[in-house]
């Protein structure tokens, strides 16, 4: 089905550089259970703190729900075969937790652990490799009643539920993701409230860290117990940090923000523990964290996921704006490809785990040119093959990275956001649940055939000296 050439030269006077990518790179995609499913009462499944956030009145920008999506749900086996027309070695999804066990804790609701058990088959039979994560987000609202992830007793009931998907599937799955994300499960929706459950307090935003690292390290021996060959992975979002100015005030700023979303979690996981003059700085006084925990956080992980999409410039007293002229996409995010290439050297010059895969990248934008039926979206497309660029040059570097997955397959319900930011590279016309590759999935398709690409102007992001 593609139509666009990855192997074809630049046009005639631009220079171009050819980036191959090494024998067995993984191309693939992603998406997340609440974006894409839908059918959120059916066969079982309870109510999650989104279905409670989106019900209450001005919490998501278009007034919207994740009800319907993608109606994935009902439509999986259609949507893996577009996986396969698109020649995607993987796909990355996640496991909705009150589908599985709708309560919390406790008993099994089938239906929804048959619903996985059949799309890993079908990826499977596809030759397709499932890589699912079992939490992105979506907690029981029955948990978050009886405190959430500010309750330690959630980081244990997560170890069972993780106990429960692998030993139904750990036969068939070789990746097993813990959590997706814990910075903004844990900011997004007990610190600034924009997100699920919608709470405010920094102390509840310390707490829920703390105890989401704790059950990714308990649910992470459970999956050595029951799946011994299986790899253990976790994914972070990572997002570089600059100051504004080289004032001591923003220079401060930048510093504890960059702990807070680039180390919070990395560190303990690397057996470093908590940056522990930022928790002094923000008089955090981990009351949370018992004997022992520390190193079941810190158990090995066999691979390390990479969520990102921008960077961020700190200044002290109130929020930074891009100056005019600023490449952003629809969200207002920075398009600065080059952070994608320092935070994975940075990453593994730190740390230096056994692998890395780019879990997440991609950019909302507006997405208002069509031709033949097809949206002809050419700065996504231009951001996905910067950040590439970006991808093989740490690679050159000795950065281990297995992969790349493109955020995301399907336009989707974005959160807070609604439905108005569009990240697909397959457009979804949400009355009809048409999917429509756009010229970016034709484009990342035959880059993928051919395992690289001709670059355009290879100087467009290259560091320049101050």
């Amino acid at each position: 089905m593609n139509d666009l050439d990855a192997t074809s030269p630049a046009p005639q006077g631009a220079p171009s550089v050819r980036k191959n990518f090494p024998d067995g790179f993984i191309w693939g995609s992603a998406t997340s259970s609440f974006q894409i499913e839908g059918a959120t009462g059916e066969d079982g499944r309870a109510p999650s703190i989104w279905d409670t956030f989106c019900a209450e009145p001005g919490r998501i920008l278009d007034g919207s729900n994740g009800d319907m999506a993608c109606d994935h749900y009902n439509r999986f086996k259609e949507d893996v075969a577009l996986i396969k027309s698109l020649g995607f070695d993987a796909y990355r999804f996640s496991i909705a937790w009150p589908r599985v066990i709708p309560t919390g804790t406790g008993a099994v609701n089938e239906a929804g652990l048959n619903f996985y058990e059949q799309l890993v088959d079908e990826l499977l039979a596809n030759d397709i490799t499932p890589l699912p994560t079992l939490y992105h987000w979506d907690l029981p609202q029955v948990l978050e009643d009886a405190g959430g992830w500010v309750n330690r007793d959630t980081a244990l009931a997560f170890a069972d539920y993780a106990a429960v998907v692998v030993e139904r599937l750990g036969d068939r799955v070789q990746t097993w993701t813990t959590l997706n994300e814990p910075f903004v499960s844990a900011n997004h929706g007990y610190v600034t409230g924009e997100h699920a459950p919608g709470h405010t307090s920094m102390a509840e935003g310390f707490a829920a860290s703390h105890h989401l690292l704790l059950a990714h390290g308990l649910a992470g021996r459970r999956i050595r117990e029951l799946a011994p060959d299986a790899r253990l992975a976790i994914v972070i979002n990572f997002t570089p940090i600059e100051p504004a100015t080289t004032s001591n005030a923003d220079v401060v700023a930048a510093y504890h923000q960059n702990n807070l979303e680039n180390r919070w979690y990395a560190d303990p996981i690397a057996g470093l523990g908590y940056p522990i003059d930022t928790a002094r700085y923000h008089r955090w006084e981990q009351d949370e964290v018992r004997p022992g925990d520390m190193e079941t956080i810190a158990i090995p992980i066999d691979l390390l996921g990479i969520n990102f999409y921008t960077r961020s410039i700190v200044q002290a007293e109130g929020d930074y704006e891009l100056p005019e002229g600023t490449p952003q996409n629809t969200m207002g995010w920075e398009i600065h490809p080059p952070s994608l290439g320092e935070l994975l050297r940075g990453l593994h010059e730190r740390y230096d785990f056994p692998s890395m895969l780019i879990t997440e990248n991609g950019a909302p934008m507006p997405d208002r040119i069509r031709k033949d039926g097809r949206i002809e979206d050419d700065d996504r497309l231009d951001y996905i093959r910067q950040h590439l660029a970006q991808v093989h040059g740490a690679i050159e570097a000795g950065c281990p990275i297995e992969g790349y997955l493109v955020w995301s397959l399907f336009d989707n319900f974005e959160w807070a956001w609604g439905y108005g930011p569009r990240f697909g590279i397959v457009e979804v016309d949400f009355e009809t649940q048409e999917r429509t590759p756009k010229k970016s999935a034709e484009w990342f398709s035959a880059t993928a055939d051919a395992n690289g690409f001709d670059l355009p102007d290879p100087t467009r992001w290259a560091p320049t000296e101050d």
